[in-house]
């Protein structure tokens, strides 16, 4: 017998993107949500116009290597400032998921911001959820092409805008402003301000819902940090179901506090069904408790059918006052204690350093030379850096031998966040020290403020053929 043709079948590994067409919703998380819009992005692009000492409040200046915060000015060698403050937002990201999931995804992450933006931009020149849908299906018209021509020119402006500024906190504002209106800017800075603003284009004009699924790394992780007294958008399955369409029989014991609006569904902007549980695309912006909370005012009913609460509280009716008490377990507790003695130490350490550096570079050249009168001469190169905005005046001694001197000038003046090398020749007396290596010391006091005091160790180096 003849063996039947084998059939092909073909399989999509990826499903194609269906557009998400969000709707429009209000209630307290929305404005919520626009507070943080609000606030997060009067900081971002006021911060770099602030002025601090004749200077850009908030500068990192890459081509002189400082960096400027307000009243402090942090240097190559402060990099453990940086390292304390990524540490800082790592507890402070596990601290917050512990507590109420992905609230940071949801009000705060610039991914959210500039779509909520972009789409609010995008509503008002296109419409509504259905003006929009239906734009979209229509063929192209002289007006369809104005509004999306007008709603692209408005978010390619917010994209430049923000490139723009994100450059203007390694460059000068000003200046980079002066440049811009006068055609000359750098070819580096033309590349980074046209790239951040694609970035911004692409990301919450275009990719919206995609970056957070596919692209952000936290939604994988997210439930590591995640358990059973977290605080999670939930769908009230034991209130909610049966799900019935609302009619004048609704009200019988038989139906749920659902109506199937898909209201919920409506105005998710990553189009996901809360219904169906917790998934990983949920970034928690509450969207869809205002919503159901608007619909259950509607029809008479509780509030509530969607709102934030947690696993253990759904399955055993726990009240509010309940949720708070667990909210206070073993790993909220140890993310806050280390929260709170990391910034301790980031905040003292900032208060109480001194501002001044010194580095100490023995001269390749030679360890050591016979100088005038019976003497051994060390050649030193001493990095003195200013890390003070007021200009100070120094003097630098050598100790740790008897009759060990500094040949020449031991005082020098330095402008704020000044920086001078200078050589140094230190002498000792042929008798004194041992052979070898000796451990000495330089030590460099402001003479107008005796705080500023720095002490750095160096090795005098004595023949032993002397």
């Amino acid at each position: 017998m003849s063996q039947p043709a084998p059939t092909v079948s073909i399989v999509k590994m990826y499903a194609s993107r269906k557009e998400i067409y969000a709707r429009e919703t209000k209630g307290i998380y929305a404005t919520w949500r626009w507070v943080c819009v609000w606030l997060t992005q009067l900081m971002f692009y006021g911060l770099p116009w602030l002025s601090w000492n004749e200077r850009q409040a908030v500068l990192f200046d890459l081509g002189t290597r400082k960096f400027y915060l307000f009243g402090i000015v942090l240097w190559p060698q402060d990099f453990i400032y940086l390292a304390l403050l990524l540490i800082i937002c790592a507890y402070a990201l596990f601290l917050f998921t512990a507590v109420a999931g992905r609230v940071w995804c949801g009000f705060s992450c610039p991914q959210t911001v500039y779509t909520e933006i972009f789409m609010w931009v995008e509503r008002k020149i296109e419409g509504t959820r259905s003006a929009r849908m239906r734009l979209d299906k229509q063929p192209w018209t002289l007006e369809k092409v104005s509004r999306k021509t007008a709603k692209h020119s408005a978010w390619g402006a917010i994209s430049l805008w923000t490139g723009f500024t994100f450059i203007g906190y390694f460059t000068p504002i000003h200046t980079l402003a002066g440049e811009v209106a006068a055609f000359s800017l750098g070819p580096w800075q033309s590349f980074w301000i046209f790239f951040y603003a694609f970035a911004t284009y692409g990301n919450a004009g275009w990719l919206r819902e995609q970056v957070c699924r596919y692209m952000c790394p936290y939604a994988r992780f997210q439930s590591a940090m995640f358990d059973q007294d977290t605080l999670i958008v939930s769908y009230d399955k034991t209130r909610g179901e049966p799900r019935a369409p609302l009619a004048k029989t609704h009200s019988g014991p038989a139906d749920g506090s659902c109506i199937d609006c898909t209201m919920c569904v409506q105005v998710c902007p990553t189009g996901i069904d809360i219904r169906d549980g917790l998934q990983y695309d949920c970034i928690s912006c509450a969207a869809c408790v205002d919503a159901c909370d608007d619909v259950m005012d509607r029809i008479g009913a509780p509030r509530g059918l969607v709102r934030f609460t947690t696993d253990n509280a759904l399955a055993n009716n726990f009240s509010a006052k309940q949720i708070r008490q667990r909210a206070t377990r073993p790993r909220v507790l140890i993310y806050s204690a280390i929260l709170v003695l990391v910034v301790t130490a980031l905040f003292s350490s900032l208060l109480t350093r001194t501002p001044l550096k010194v580095d100490v570079i023995r001269d390749r050249g030679s360890m050591a030379r016979e100088g005038e009168n019976g003497t051994i001469e060390n050649i030193f190169r001493l990095h003195v850096m200013n890390t003070d905005e007021a200009t100070h005046r120094y003097r630098i001694r050598v100790t740790g031998l008897d009759g060990i001197a500094l040949d020449g000038n031991d005082e020098i003046t330095l402008e704020g966040t000044g920086v001078r090398t200078l050589p140094l020749t230190v002498r000792l007396p042929y008798k004194q020290g041992r052979p070898r290596t000796n451990d000495i010391a330089f030590e460099v006091q402001a003479l107008d403020d005796e705080r500023i005091h720095v002490k750095e160790k160096a090795r005098f180096f004595v023949p032993a053929s002397r």
